[in-house]
Protein backbone atom coordinates (compact mmCIF):
# COMPACT_ATOMS: atom_id res chain seq x y z
CA UNK A 1 0.00 0.00 0.00
CA UNK A 2 1.23 3.32 -1.11
CA UNK A 3 2.38 5.66 1.81
CA UNK A 4 0.64 9.44 1.78
CA UNK A 5 2.46 11.74 -0.20
CA UNK A 6 4.42 14.36 1.55
CA UNK A 7 4.25 17.94 0.79
CA UNK A 8 7.53 18.39 1.30
CA UNK A 9 8.86 16.12 -1.81
CA UNK A 10 11.35 17.40 -3.68
CA UNK A 11 10.03 19.79 -6.75
CA UNK A 12 10.94 18.48 -10.12
CA UNK A 13 10.93 20.76 -13.26
CA UNK A 14 7.13 21.74 -13.51
CA UNK A 15 5.99 22.17 -17.51
CA UNK A 16 3.27 24.69 -16.82
CA UNK A 17 0.55 25.57 -18.74
CA UNK A 18 -0.08 29.54 -17.48
CA UNK A 19 -3.74 31.24 -18.92
CA UNK A 20 -5.25 33.96 -17.70
CA UNK A 21 -3.42 37.05 -15.80
CA UNK A 22 0.09 36.91 -15.51
CA UNK A 23 1.12 35.61 -11.80
CA UNK A 24 3.95 33.66 -10.85
CA UNK A 25 3.60 30.10 -9.36
CA UNK A 26 4.60 31.23 -6.53
CA UNK A 27 1.06 32.81 -5.57
CA UNK A 28 -2.40 33.34 -6.33
CA UNK A 29 -4.42 36.40 -7.62
CA UNK A 30 -5.68 39.23 -5.37
CA UNK A 31 -8.90 39.35 -7.26
CA UNK A 32 -11.94 39.15 -4.65
CA UNK A 33 -13.74 36.29 -4.39
CA UNK A 34 -16.67 36.30 -2.51
CA UNK A 35 -15.06 36.84 1.10
CA UNK A 36 -11.79 36.37 -0.09
CA UNK A 37 -9.15 35.50 -3.20
CA UNK A 38 -10.38 33.65 -6.20
CA UNK A 39 -8.84 30.20 -5.96
CA UNK A 40 -6.39 29.16 -8.24
CA UNK A 41 -7.49 26.51 -10.85
CA UNK A 42 -5.28 23.26 -11.20
CA UNK A 43 -5.96 20.67 -13.91
CA UNK A 44 -4.20 17.55 -14.31
CA UNK A 45 -4.68 15.36 -16.98
CA UNK A 46 -4.58 11.81 -17.48
CA UNK A 47 -2.61 8.92 -19.24
CA UNK A 48 -2.90 8.85 -23.26
CA UNK A 49 -3.13 12.52 -23.23
CA UNK A 50 -1.62 15.90 -22.19
CA UNK A 51 -2.41 19.40 -20.88
CA UNK A 52 -4.32 20.67 -23.96
CA UNK A 53 -6.86 18.93 -23.53
CA UNK A 54 -8.16 21.52 -20.80
CA UNK A 55 -7.51 24.19 -23.72
CA UNK A 56 -11.58 24.90 -24.10
CA UNK A 57 -11.60 25.04 -19.94
CA UNK A 58 -9.22 26.72 -19.25
CA UNK A 59 -10.46 29.88 -21.90
CA UNK A 60 -13.62 29.72 -20.20
CA UNK A 61 -12.68 30.17 -16.80
CA UNK A 62 -9.62 32.53 -17.44
CA UNK A 63 -12.44 34.64 -18.66
CA UNK A 64 -14.02 34.97 -15.46
CA UNK A 65 -10.81 35.60 -13.71
CA UNK A 66 -9.31 32.89 -12.49
CA UNK A 67 -6.00 31.70 -13.02
CA UNK A 68 -5.66 28.54 -14.06
CA UNK A 69 -2.45 26.05 -14.23
CA UNK A 70 -2.45 22.39 -16.16
CA UNK A 71 0.94 21.65 -15.15
CA UNK A 72 2.58 18.25 -16.89
CA UNK A 73 2.03 14.95 -14.79
CA UNK A 74 4.87 12.82 -15.43
CA UNK A 75 2.68 9.26 -15.86
CA UNK A 76 5.60 7.53 -14.27
CA UNK A 77 4.67 5.94 -10.92
CA UNK A 78 1.15 6.63 -9.08
CA UNK A 79 3.92 7.41 -5.45
CA UNK A 80 5.94 9.38 -7.99
CA UNK A 81 3.05 11.37 -10.10
CA UNK A 82 1.34 12.12 -6.41
CA UNK A 83 4.46 13.65 -4.92
CA UNK A 84 5.67 15.87 -8.24
CA UNK A 85 2.10 17.23 -7.91
CA UNK A 86 2.17 17.78 -4.20
CA UNK A 87 5.44 19.58 -4.60
CA UNK A 88 3.70 21.60 -7.29
CA UNK A 89 0.59 23.00 -5.18
CA UNK A 90 3.28 23.77 -2.48
CA UNK A 91 4.04 26.41 -4.48
CA UNK A 92 0.44 27.99 -4.52
CA UNK A 93 -0.19 30.15 -2.05
CA UNK A 94 -3.96 30.71 -1.42
CA UNK A 95 -6.94 28.75 -2.43
CA UNK A 96 -6.94 25.78 -4.75
CA UNK A 97 -9.49 23.69 -6.63
CA UNK A 98 -8.03 20.42 -8.11
CA UNK A 99 -9.42 19.32 -10.60
CA UNK A 100 -8.06 15.73 -12.36
CA UNK A 101 -9.88 13.67 -15.26
CA UNK A 102 -9.44 9.90 -15.87
CA UNK A 103 -6.00 8.27 -14.14
CA UNK A 104 -5.35 12.20 -12.61
CA UNK A 105 -8.25 11.91 -10.31
CA UNK A 106 -5.98 9.29 -8.83
CA UNK A 107 -3.14 11.55 -8.80
CA UNK A 108 -4.83 14.54 -7.03
CA UNK A 109 -6.75 12.25 -4.41
CA UNK A 110 -2.97 11.66 -3.05
CA UNK A 111 -1.21 14.55 -3.67
CA UNK A 112 -4.16 16.72 -1.86
CA UNK A 113 -3.80 15.11 1.70
CA UNK A 114 -2.33 17.17 4.12
CA UNK A 115 -2.63 20.10 1.81
CA UNK A 116 -4.77 22.75 4.00
CA UNK A 117 -4.66 25.47 0.71
CA UNK A 118 -6.76 22.64 -1.54
CA UNK A 119 -10.60 23.47 -0.47
CA UNK A 120 -12.31 21.11 -2.89
CA UNK A 121 -11.55 18.35 -5.21
CA UNK A 122 -13.17 18.14 -9.33
CA UNK A 123 -13.23 14.69 -10.79
CA UNK A 124 -14.43 14.81 -14.52
CA UNK A 125 -14.53 11.12 -15.63
CA UNK A 126 -11.83 10.27 -13.27
CA UNK A 127 -10.76 7.97 -10.79
CA UNK A 128 -11.44 8.70 -6.85
CA UNK A 129 -9.93 5.87 -5.18
CA UNK A 130 -10.36 4.86 -1.53
CA UNK A 131 -7.42 3.26 0.23
CA UNK A 132 -5.67 0.51 -1.21
CA UNK A 133 -7.75 0.88 -4.36
CA UNK A 134 -5.86 0.26 -8.20
CA UNK A 135 -6.42 1.51 -11.63
CA UNK A 136 -7.19 -2.09 -13.00
CA UNK A 137 -9.58 -3.19 -10.24
CA UNK A 138 -11.39 -0.34 -10.03
CA UNK A 139 -11.94 -0.18 -13.79
CA UNK A 140 -13.37 -3.70 -14.02
CA UNK A 141 -15.30 -3.58 -10.98
CA UNK A 142 -18.43 -3.19 -13.27
CA UNK A 143 -18.62 -4.04 -16.51
CA UNK A 144 -18.47 -1.59 -19.30
CA UNK A 145 -14.70 -0.79 -20.29
CA UNK A 146 -13.01 -1.48 -23.77
CA UNK A 147 -9.77 -0.60 -22.28
CA UNK A 148 -8.48 -4.33 -22.54
CA UNK A 149 -4.35 -4.36 -21.72
CA UNK A 150 -4.47 -7.64 -23.79
CA UNK A 151 -5.73 -6.68 -26.99
CA UNK A 152 -6.26 -2.10 -27.10
CA UNK A 153 -2.50 -1.26 -25.18
CA UNK A 154 0.49 -1.70 -27.31
CA UNK A 155 3.76 -1.79 -24.37
CA UNK A 156 6.75 -0.85 -25.39
CA UNK A 157 10.04 -1.20 -22.87
CA UNK A 158 10.93 1.33 -20.61
CA UNK A 159 12.87 1.75 -17.30
CA UNK A 160 12.25 -1.68 -16.54
CA UNK A 161 8.89 -1.79 -17.25
CA UNK A 162 6.62 -0.88 -20.08
CA UNK A 163 4.88 2.42 -21.24
CA UNK A 164 1.58 1.77 -22.37
CA UNK A 165 -0.59 3.82 -25.99
CA UNK A 166 -3.59 2.67 -26.85
CA UNK A 167 -3.59 0.94 -30.41
CA UNK A 168 -4.77 3.51 -33.31
CA UNK A 169 -7.86 1.14 -34.44
CA UNK A 170 -9.23 1.46 -30.93
CA UNK A 171 -8.10 4.48 -29.71
CA UNK A 172 -11.51 7.18 -30.86
CA UNK A 173 -13.96 3.89 -29.64
CA UNK A 174 -12.39 3.78 -26.57
CA UNK A 175 -11.07 7.52 -25.57
CA UNK A 176 -13.09 10.13 -27.38
CA UNK A 177 -16.04 8.34 -30.04
CA UNK A 178 -18.08 12.31 -29.84
CA UNK A 179 -15.09 13.88 -31.20
CA UNK A 180 -13.81 13.82 -35.14
CA UNK A 181 -11.74 11.11 -36.13
CA UNK A 182 -10.24 14.04 -38.02
CA UNK A 183 -9.28 15.12 -33.81
CA UNK A 184 -8.62 12.26 -32.64
CA UNK A 185 -6.12 10.87 -34.87
CA UNK A 186 -3.83 13.61 -33.58
CA UNK A 187 -4.66 12.86 -30.13
CA UNK A 188 -3.64 9.05 -30.68
CA UNK A 189 -0.43 10.16 -32.34
CA UNK A 190 0.45 12.87 -29.63
CA UNK A 191 -0.56 10.39 -26.52
CA UNK A 192 1.31 10.56 -23.14
CA UNK A 193 1.78 6.52 -22.39
CA UNK A 194 0.83 5.17 -19.13
CA UNK A 195 3.89 3.38 -17.00
CA UNK A 196 2.74 -0.08 -16.66
CA UNK A 197 3.22 0.40 -12.93
CA UNK A 198 0.51 2.51 -12.49
CA UNK A 199 -1.85 -0.08 -13.26
CA UNK A 200 -1.29 -1.98 -9.83
CA UNK A 201 -0.53 0.08 -7.63
CA UNK A 202 -2.32 0.82 -4.01
CA UNK A 203 -3.68 4.16 -3.29
CA UNK A 204 -2.66 5.80 -0.40
CA UNK A 205 -5.42 7.18 2.07
CA UNK A 206 -8.06 9.64 0.21
CA UNK A 207 -7.81 13.41 0.41
CA UNK A 208 -12.04 13.33 -0.37
CA UNK A 209 -12.60 12.00 3.25
CA UNK A 210 -11.73 15.50 4.21
CA UNK A 211 -11.96 17.92 1.23
CA UNK A 212 -15.27 18.43 -0.55
CA UNK A 213 -15.87 16.77 -3.80
CA UNK A 214 -17.58 17.46 -7.11
CA UNK A 215 -17.74 14.81 -9.89
CA UNK A 216 -19.01 14.45 -13.70
CA UNK A 217 -20.33 11.38 -14.84
CA UNK A 218 -19.63 10.88 -18.75
CA UNK A 219 -22.97 8.49 -19.60
CA UNK A 220 -21.10 7.37 -22.77
CA UNK A 221 -17.18 6.52 -21.30
CA UNK A 222 -16.18 3.10 -22.92
CA UNK A 223 -12.66 3.86 -20.33
CA UNK A 224 -14.00 4.24 -16.79
CA UNK A 225 -17.40 2.42 -16.90
CA UNK A 226 -20.59 5.25 -15.76
CA UNK A 227 -21.12 2.62 -13.06
CA UNK A 228 -17.73 2.47 -12.03
CA UNK A 229 -17.46 6.78 -12.08
CA UNK A 230 -21.02 6.49 -10.28
CA UNK A 231 -19.65 3.92 -7.29
CA UNK A 232 -16.68 6.44 -6.98
CA UNK A 233 -18.94 9.50 -6.67
CA UNK A 234 -21.27 8.18 -4.13
CA UNK A 235 -18.63 6.61 -2.04
CA UNK A 236 -16.61 9.99 -2.26
CA UNK A 237 -19.79 11.84 -0.96
CA UNK A 238 -19.26 14.28 -4.16
CA UNK A 239 -21.69 16.53 -5.84
CA UNK A 240 -22.35 14.58 -8.86
CA UNK A 241 -23.53 15.81 -12.46
CA UNK A 242 -23.87 13.57 -15.70
CA UNK A 243 -23.35 14.55 -19.20
CA UNK A 244 -23.80 12.84 -22.28
CA UNK A 245 -19.90 12.28 -23.05
CA UNK A 246 -17.52 10.49 -23.75
CA UNK A 247 -13.90 10.02 -21.89
CA UNK A 248 -13.03 13.12 -23.18
CA UNK A 249 -15.44 15.35 -21.17
CA UNK A 250 -13.76 17.99 -20.92
CA UNK A 251 -13.10 18.23 -24.63
CA UNK A 252 -16.55 17.84 -25.83
CA UNK A 253 -17.91 19.38 -23.20
CA UNK A 254 -16.71 22.51 -21.97
CA UNK A 255 -19.09 24.15 -20.94
CA UNK A 256 -20.64 21.83 -18.42
CA UNK A 257 -16.82 20.81 -17.10
CA UNK A 258 -16.28 24.63 -16.42
CA UNK A 259 -19.64 24.74 -14.71
CA UNK A 260 -19.05 22.27 -12.69
CA UNK A 261 -15.57 23.49 -11.45
CA UNK A 262 -17.35 27.12 -10.76
CA UNK A 263 -19.48 25.35 -8.68
CA UNK A 264 -16.79 24.03 -6.99
CA UNK A 265 -15.00 27.28 -6.70
CA UNK A 266 -17.79 29.45 -4.85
Amino acid sequence: MSSPVSRRAVLGTAAVVAAGAAVATSGSPAAAHGKGPKPTIVLVHGAFADATGWSDVIKRLTADGYTVLAPANPLRSVTGDAAYLASFLSTISGPIVLVGHSYGGFVITNAALGNPNVKALVYIAAFAPAVGDDVAHLTARFPGTLLDPATAIDFRPVDGGYDGYVKKDVFRAIFAGDLPRSTTDVMWATQRPGHSSTLQTASGEPAWQTIPSFYLVAREDKLIPPAVQRFMAHRAGAHTVEVKASHVAMISQPRVTADLIRKAAR
